[in-house]
């Protein structure tokens, strides 16, 4: 399938409703005020033709960051950023720790393993579940600068900017693309469209909400350098990747999408109008928190005849730090005095429904309330934790589920490109994918685990240091546990034989009063 063609109405109609609903999920991820103020007087509240401060011009109440800003003052609203917790707890959960690719070819796992130190795979992946769960995908894609370094480079690309194609849930082609330039209503896209074995890239001047008409890629200094590796002998706009599937892969946050049903580009964490509810309340009531702090800073209201008089025209003064006031003529039944006035400040009353707020967003969004801080914080076990997590683990496997096929899909091509560009001749095969866990044991508790299964004499050296240890491979299993038997004397040379001084030699390496295995 080509690039669109010129003067295309951009983005394509199919995908218009779902990117502008990515730019409110984007607004709140952003945590950005002006942002906030900006994407909702987008969504059809005609702030200028209301004729009620409460309603918009339809008679519908405003929501919290529906309402004008105020002219001639300072807009007061204030923001919570729960939005950005709840995406980056996301990622937290899915890869805390690094998922791990296993390869039945030795060399293939080093190369692999190369790659991906050097590359920081797992800070990448950390970025683009965060990136996902903010706005419901995130595309995954290889490319590569011989210039930069001799391997293939993993990007993540944010969903906003990716226009993925399926066929029976099969991804068959996918469009990244991204503004270069922007010069009042005249904007330059960049568009890189993926198709199994290719990649062709465009450079369009139009306007908005229009492609406009494609320009050479030589037009932008961002666009520049892909001009030099394109196919000499191809349409023109070509590269041939070598990779015999896509050079990218889509994952969505989770799926199906509420709102639009149907769509595969998935949903985001906070996609429905009920979560963004409860963040707009909260963001009221902090509001409303702070104002309470600010007008109940404490103030001396004075009788006209203590202030200080400046000169004509210049006003009067009261001076709160003078130690000494001269005399004042006031009458002796008066009663004028100093007036100190603070307004109480309803702390308890903000904070239980700031709570409150906060827990049921996390709630609709999928997680446990403990997983931010909400319940009891107390020092647990790791099995504790995951029993009070449950719902957070359950919807971290969910989307591990999507991330999974999606992964493997993705090293297989990363390692046929650096093959294909002769940086390894490894053997190009698909990993297997296991996730880390998200909770790790207090060393503690591990300890008195094995302390009390040691005690019923229920539980083998080597499998302790499997449950200490469990990173460790079968050789660094066994090097360790003999290390532990030589040191507490349960593995001494068998009597018996004569001359067994060490490794390899008959009887080396069997405790005391074992028997001999048979035919030795």
């Amino acid at each position: 399938m080509p690039l669109p063609e010129n003067n295309s109405p951009w983005p394509p109609p199919k995908y218009a409703a779902e990117l502008q609903d990515m730019r409110i999920d984007d607004a709140w991820y952003s945590g950005d005020r002006t942002k906030l103020r900006t994407v909702y007087a987008l969504q059809g509240y005609d702030h200028a033709a209301a004729s009620n401060g409460l309603r918009d011009d339809r008679g519908r109440p405003w929501r919290f960051w529906e309402r004008p800003r105020p002219i001639g003052t300072r807009d007061g609203r204030l923001h919570v950023p729960l939005a950005e917790d709840i995406a980056a707890t996301s990622a937290a959960l899915l890869f805390s720790e690094p998922p791990t690719f296993t390869f039945e070819s030795t060399d293939t796992q080093d190369r692999w393993q190369q790659i991906a130190d050097e590359s920081g795979l797992n800070n990448i992946l950390r970025e683009a579940a965060e990136v996902s769960a903010a706005l419901g995908g995130v595309c995954l894609r290889t490319t590569w600068n011989k210039d930069l370094a001799k391997r293939p480079l993993p990007t993540a690309v944010h969903a906003d900017g990716v226009l993925p194609e399926y066929q029976f849930g099969v991804l068959t082609g996918i469009t990244l693309w991204r503004e270069v330039q922007r010069n009042g209503g005249t904007v330059l896209r960049h568009l890189e469209r993926h198709e199994p074995g290719v990649v062709l890239h465009g450079l369009y001047e139009g306007t908005l909400d229009n492609l406009g008409r494609k320009v050479p890629l030589t037009e932008d200094t961002a666009t520049e350098p892909i001009a030099a590796e394109l196919d000499a002998d191809g349409p023109g706009d070509t590269i041939t990747t070598g990779v015999k599937g896509l050079a990218c892969v889509y994952i969505p946050n989770i799926r199906p999408n509420r709102k639009y049903r149907g769509s595969m580009l998935g949903r985001s964490d906070w996609q429905s109008d009920g979560i963004r509810d409860h963040f707009m309340s909260l963001d009221e009531v902090y509001t409303s928190w702070m104002r309470d702090i600010r007008l109940a800073k404490s103030r001396i209201i004075a009788p006209e005849q203590f202030l200080t008089d400046l000169g004509p025209g210049k006003g009067a003064h009261f001076d709160d730090d003078q130690d000494v006031w001269t005399g004042i003529k006031a009458p002796p039944t008066g009663g004028e005095g100093l007036t100190l006035n603070q307004f109480e400040i309803r702390v308890d009353e903000h904070e239980r429904s700031w709570n409150a707020l906060t827990r049921q967003a996390v709630q609709a969004a999928g997680y446990s309330a403990q997983s931010f801080g909400l319940g009891d914080t107390t020092a647990v076990t790791a099995t504790e934790v995951v029993a009070r997590e449950r719902k957070s683990m359950i919807l971290r496997d969910q989307k591990g589920g999507y991330w999974q096929p999606e992964l493997g899909a993705f090293a297989e091509a990363m390692l046929q490109m650096d093959t294909v560009l002769g940086f390894s001749r490894v053997t190009v095969e698909r990993p297997q994918i296991q996730f880390g866990d998200s909770v790790s044991e207090d060393p503690k508790s591990v300890a008195e685990t094995i302390s009390l299964l040691a005690q019923a004499q229920a539980i083998s050296t080597e499998t302790k240091v499997r449950m200490r240890n469990p990173e460790l491979d079968d050789t660094a299993v066994r090097e360790e546990t003999e290390r532990i038997l030589r040191e507490t004397g349960q593995l001494t040379n068998d009597p018996t034989e004569t001359g067994a001084e060490g490794p390899g030699t008959p009887g080396f390496g069997r405790k005391a009063g074992e028997e001999p295995p048979k035919g030795a």
